[in-house]
Formats: structure tokens, C-alpha cells, sequence
């Protein structure tokens, strides 16, 4: 139990302006979902895309909750509980939850931007798990620890999720964690109460219009992070090679965060010189007056800047920068993003990969073309319900950077799957259309020869394709490698001459 003056301690320094509460009473649990209010409950009434929190006050004061947090709009004519009032209540959730649970992990790194999330994020963990530390990583792959994996659902949880998982870190002696910290989860406040010593910003390319509405509202929701979560004085890690980097930087310099830019041309962790070799790259790396010569077992230019951003997460929670450089050459490739599937018995390697906007599509193909010594295909659809805008210019990046093009179904949701591929045709009339995305992959694979690469692109680690409001059960990777076990049963059935030739 817990005083609810308590619980809005520093929700009241932080947004006293407009905040108002009716009273104080004893609490024993908060929630934004009416479904799990218990007695002595607070019920957070939150606005949503498909529902409305404030909906359910009724319900939630019927199963017991002592105080409701909502609009002034929306509060009731009830004396039985204590209303706390703001325009904004997902402003204070967030900060309650972390009054709440109270214990976070010592040393806490975010990572935003439109691509590279996930791989910064996980390259961090591993470099301080290389480091002889106990780390974790929160994102779309759920939160991931030595003894501890919980698939959320969202690359940003829920505020209760999220510091709920930061209780049980602490339980196991977890003192590094490092964050995805995605644009909705920024726009809706769900990163606000922890406190994060460095965040790193990718880049920033279209996606989520149809969510934010314009490229201004997505870039100032992902620029909360630096403006509005982190503390003043905290580190920013930005990659100098993005060109609206540099009002993030003016936005670090207002808040007196120490800045630590990574890029090719220009830098503090500079990329000097890059080869690739057909199972990853050799880079040398400058710091501070150091040389670094490291090689990657990652394949995609774009991977050693991802490398690089993690590392410069790693100095700014106060890790050796020597050690942490070093640690570069055991990373591992990261679930669905530029994951090396399989290989066709012609030699030919095969990828899954995330990319699921235009500059990830163009980013991931032009990457992968120094490792092509024949011709370079993809696999590739656009999802339903969301920006329509890219589809078509994904399929001409397609054309431009891809010998073939195979355009198939990603998530249709609820739209008509064959006009979502018509419009991603418009860009490239000559692909190859296949709806069913196994059979795509199928036909893909079959067209292999040595020397070619294939990049199957969009979904990544996601175990499912929802269609028509229903979610079925697929896997890129599992079909890329049921693609080739078929190619070898078809092979072995073929037989062969008593001349040992192939019948």
C-alpha cells in the first residue's frame, strides 16, 4: 500500500500546471486497463485509436478503484473516489507507475530512430555482456535477459509493463538495460519516469505518417527523448551522417547533454575505412586519438554505423571505451535483421531482413550488393492500414536496386491484399506478383544460382501474417528454409544415371 500523494510526488514538480487531485487515499495498484482494477486500485482513464479509457470509469469504480485519473471532461458526479484531473493523464501514468515500482536498473541507454532500433539495441546488450556485465534489452523483440524473456507486443511497453520488467531486472542483479524506444511510445509518454543516462539517434525516414500525420510531428515525437525524457546533463549519441541530426543536436546543446556523434565523413567515433567479404566486414575505427581495426561478423554496410551507435551507448553509461571497441568483434548478427537464413546448394546466400520503409528497403539492397557476384533479388510486400504512401515508392526503389523483384503479400490487414500490390507495382511494372508470400519465397529461392543473393524483406522476426483480421501462423525464415529442403527432396527424387549423370 501506498499514500497517492506518494504516488504523485513527481508527477506534481514535474506538471503541477493543471493537475488536480480531489484527495489522498491509501493505494494498492494502478492500471489503465479497467478489466484488471482490484479493490484500492488506480484507474487511469487514457484516450486510444480504438478505444476510449474513459469509457470504462464507471466499470473501474464498480470493481473497486479508490481514485481515477482522467480529463477534467471526463471526470464523473462521484464523491466516492478521488479524481485526479489533467489534460494530458498520460503525461502523469507513467510517472505514478515509476513512484510505484520505484527500483529501476543502475545504468539505463534508449535508442529512437526510423531504422536501426532493434540492432543498436541488442549490439548494446551484447557489447556489455562481452564486458562481463548483466544487461538487458527492451524492444520489439520483448525484454531479454540472461533468466528472463517476455514478448510484449510492442516495441515501447506499456508503462506498468515496462517498469514492472524493471522490478524483476533488479531481482536479478541486472544493473545495464537498454531501450527501443519507438515514436508512438514517445508521442504517448510511456518512456517518462525512468531515468536514462544515454539515448542514440539513428536516422529519420518516412514511416508511421498515417499514425503522426507529417514528418514534423514524427520527428518532434522522437525528439522527446532528448528535449523531455532524458535529465539534463544525460549523453546523446548521434549519427552525424543524418542530416536533421543536427537540430537534435541543438536540442541536447539547450539541455546540456554531452554529445557523441558517429558517422563515416565526419565524427567523434569515426568510420575510417570499411571492406566487406563475403561473410561480414573489416573497419577501422578512430576515438579520441585511437585507431581501431575490428572485424565484423555482420554483413550490410549499414551495420557497422549500428555497431558504432552501441558503442557510443556503452561510453556514455560510463563503459571503457577500449573494451567496448574490442567487444565489436564477437557481435552477433540479430534475430530478422540481415539474419542469414540459408544457403542454396548452389552457394547462394539468402537473408531476412526487417526493412519495412523505403530508405530500410534502400539501405538493405545496397548494403548486400558487395556481396553479390551474380545478381540480387527480393522479396518484398507493404503492409495494410498504414502509410500508403511508400508502397509505390518502395517498388521503385526496388527496380532500381534489385535484378528481380518478386512484390508479394506482407500484413494486408484489413485491406484487399491484390490492391496493395498493385500499388506497389506502379513503381515497378516488370516484378514478378505473387500473393502468397510462401510461394513467393519459393519461387525466389528456386531462381538461385551461384554467385546470387536474395534478400526477403519487411517482416523480419514476426511469426505471423495477419490477413483480414486474422493472424496466420509464417515465418520467413522457417519458409526460406523449407524453400531449400524442398529444392533437395526434388533433387534426390530426380535420381541419377548409372553415368552418374542428373536425370
Amino acid at each position: 500500500m501506498i499514500k497517492l500523494s506518494e504516488l504523485l510526488k513527481d508527477a506534481r514538480a514535474g506538471y503541477t500546471a493543471g493537475l488536480a487531485v480531489t484527495g489522498d487515499v491509501e493505494v494498492c495498484g494502478i492500471t489503465a486497463d479497467s478489466r484488471k482494477v482490484a479493490p484500492g486500485f488506480v484507474f487511469v482513464a487514457l484516450p486510444g485509436l480504438k478505444f476510449n479509457g474513459a469509457d470504462f470509469i464507471s466499470d473501474a469504480v464498480k470493481s473497486g478503484a479508490v481514485a481515477v485519473l482522467c480529463t477534467p471532461s471526463a471526470r464523473l458526479d462521484d464523491q466516492s473516489v478521488t479524481w485526479i484531473t489533467h489534460e494530458v493523464p498520460a503525461r502523469i501514468f507513467p510517472l505514478m507507475v515509476a513512484a510505484w515500482f520505484q527500483r529501476q536498473p543502475e545504468h539505463l541507454a534508449a535508442v529512437t530512430g526510423t531504422n536501426g532500433k532493434t540492432s543498436v539495441a541488442s549490439f548494446t546488450k551484447q557489447i556489455w555482456e562481452h564486458m562481463g556485465l548483466k544487461a538487458a534489452s527492451v524492444g520489439t523483440l520483448g525484454v531479454v535477459a540472461p533468466e528472463y524473456n517476455e514478448y510484449t507486443g510492442m516495441t515501447t511497453p506499456d508503462p506498468v509493463t515496462l517498469h514492472k520488467a524493471m522490478s524483476d531486472l533488479c531481482d536479478l542483479g541486472i544493473d545495464h538495460v537498454v531501450f527501443e524506444a519507438s515514436s508512438h511510445g514517445l508521442a504517448q509518454y510511456r518512456l517518462d519516469g525512468l531515468n536514462i543516462s544515454a539515448a542514440a539517434f539513428t536516422n529519420l525516414t518516412r514511416d508511421h505518417y498515417d499514425y503522426h500525420g507529417s514528418q514534423e510531428n514524427y520527428f518532434y515525437a522522437k525528439s522527446r527523448l532528448f528535449g523531455e525524457v532524458m535529465k539534463p546533463g544525460s549523453t546523446a549519441v548521434l549519427n552525424a551522417d543524418c542530416p536533421i541530426v543536427r537540430e537534435v543536436a541543438d536540442i541536447c546543446w539547450a539541455r546540456g547533454h554531452r554529445v557523441i556523434t558517429v558517422g563515416r565523413h565526419d565524427g567523434d567515433i569515426r568510420l575510417l575505412h570499411q571492406a566487406s567479404n563475403p561473410t561480414g566486414q573489416e573497419i577501422t575505427v578512430s576515438y579520441e586519438g585511437h585507431l581501431y581495426d575490428i572485424k565484423l561478423s555482420l554483413v550490410g554496410s549499414f551495420q557497422a554505423i549500428n555497431a558504432l551507435m552501441a558503442v557510443g551507448l556503452v561510453i556514455g553509461c560510463g563503459g571503457d571505451p577500449v573494451q567496448a571497441f574490442n567487444s565489436l568483434a564477437y557481435l552477433k548478427s540479430v534475430e530478422g535483421r540481415m539474419e542469414q537464413a540459408a544457403r542454396h546448394p548452389s552457394g547462394a546466400r539468402i537473408y531476412v531482413d526487417y526493412a519495412h520503409t523505403p530508405d530500410a528497403l534502400e539501405t538493405a539492397l545496397e548494403a548486400l550488393r558487395p556481396h553479390v557476384r551474380g545478381k540480387l533479388s527480393v522479396v518484398f510486400g507493404c503492409g495494410g492500414d498504414r502509410d500508403t504512401g511508400k508502397r509505390e515508392q518502395m517498388g521503385q526503389i526496388a527496380c532500381d536496386k534489385a535484378d528481380r523483384v518478386y512484390v508479394t503479400d506482407d500484413n494486408p490487414r484489413s485491406e484487399d491484399p491484390a490492391a496493395i500490390r498493385a500499388e506497389i507495382l506502379k513503381g515497378c511494372p516488370d516484378a514478378s506478383e505473387v500473393g502468397d508470400r510462401g510461394q513467393a519465397i519459393r519461387q525466389a529461392v528456386a531462381g538461385l544460382e551461384a554467385g546470387d543473393l536474395l534478400l526477403v524483406a519487411g517482416k523480419g522476426h514476426e511469426r505471423g501474417q495477419e490477413i483480414a483480421g486474422t493472424i496466420h501462423e509464417f515465418d520467413d525464415v522457417s519458409e526460406v528454409r523449407s524453400a531449400i529442403a524442398s529444392l533437395s527432396v526434388e533433387k534426390e527424387g530426380r535420381g541419377t544415371t548409372p553415368g552418374g549423370i542428373r536425370s
